[in-house]
């Protein structure tokens, strides 16, 4: 793991102020379910109100999210002491407004527009990453062993542009790393007959568990765009190469990743935001106790540009149905 420099943000007390002020106020005007698009509408409206430094913070990274692809929010007004115990079955998720949904819906809409898919916790547009009795050793959000480098939904057409992970609680270690590597830290350390194979539209990505598994992925490159500043595709447990040349340059890949990856301690308030287009992530691993206090993360995902899934989504709604 190599240290890289951190892209983000304390919020002033002033600014905690108005932001906790506006996500109340959503809070108070909300329905039943954080999924009503009447409240993702007013979430929409409600972030012009926010403060103008964390609105042009934003702004910038989705202009250019830098060498790491990553932005990191500080000082959130979470109190993990306020919180209900942490959940632990399968597939939660916040369907009820809470603050930690209104803080996601908001920023959600700084970066493009909050979407999720059907076949993941039921289409939920925020939803909990927990550890879960019986899964520790599942490669994915309810997992608790180390959770391997990947690009969010990798398999699909119309991947996430942005993952917002929000931390509630960390594990009581206050252990477990949330780790990032972006495609601007590994290309110069992989040879150019690499990146030429890792380029031709030679591998292919099975959808995660959390879809239910089954299915194949289509064929794609793992680098694709500008060669200069590609985008990156990829997910560790999930692409296989169909050639001998895009096997060999999987393993150069893997491990450059591996010397190459910033780890974050997450804590009560803090937010990543994870440029999907070049940035995998990944965990730790980190031991749950099950009690009610251990890791609690939320996530929602943004899409810059939701009219290029409209055949995916019914009555122009926020999930992606095939």
């Amino acid at each position: 793991m190599t240290a890289t420099e951190q892209r983000g943000a304390q919020l002033t007390g002033p600014e905690l102020a108005d932001i906790s002020r506006i996500a109340h106020g959503l809070l108070e005007r909300a329905p039943d379910r954080v999924d009503d698009p009447a409240w993702v509408a007013d979430a929409r409206r409600a972030w012009e109100e926010t403060p103008g430094r964390l609105r042009g913070l934003v702004r910038e990274f989705r202009r250019d999210s830098g060498a790491d692809g990553r932005l990191l929010l500080t000082g959130l007004p979470i109190r993990p002491e306020r919180l209900p115990g942490t959940p632990t079955v399968m597939g939660s998720a916040q369907r009820t407004p809470a603050l930690p949904a209104a803080l996601l819906m908001l920023i959600a809409h700084g970066l493009g527009d909050p979407a999720s898919f059907a076949a993941e916790k039921n289409g939920a547009l925020v939803q909990d990453v927990v550890p879960v009795p019986g899964q520790e050793e599942f490669q994915g959000n309810a997992g608790s062993v180390e959770l391997t480098f990947h690009t969010e939904n990798a398999f699909h057409p119309h991947r996430p542009d942005y993952v917002l992970l929000l931390c509630l609680r960390t594990d009581h270690e206050g252990q477990a790393e949330l780790r990032t590597c972006c495609s601007r830290r590994v290309l110069p350390r992989l040879t150019d007959r690499t990146r030429e194979a890792l380029a031709r539209p030679e591998f292919v990505t099975d959808p995660p568990p959390s879809f239910g598994g089954g299915g194949t992925g289509s064929l794609h490159g793992i680098l694709t765009g500008d060669p200069e500043d590609p985008d990156l595709c990829y997910d560790e447990s999930a692409t296989r190469a169909l050639t001998p040349a895009g096997r060999a340059a999987l393993q150069e890949l893997s491990a450059v990743i591996r010397t190459s990856y910033d780890g974050i301690r997450l804590r009560a308030g803090d937010l990543a935001v994870v440029d999907n287009r070049v940035t995998l992530h990944g965990r730790s691993s980190f031991v749950p106790r099950f009690d009610g206090g251990d890791r609690w993360l939320q996530r929602t995902f943004a899409f810059t540009d939701l009219r290029r899934s409209r055949d995916h989504r019914p009555a122009d709604g926020n999930v992606l149905v095939k």
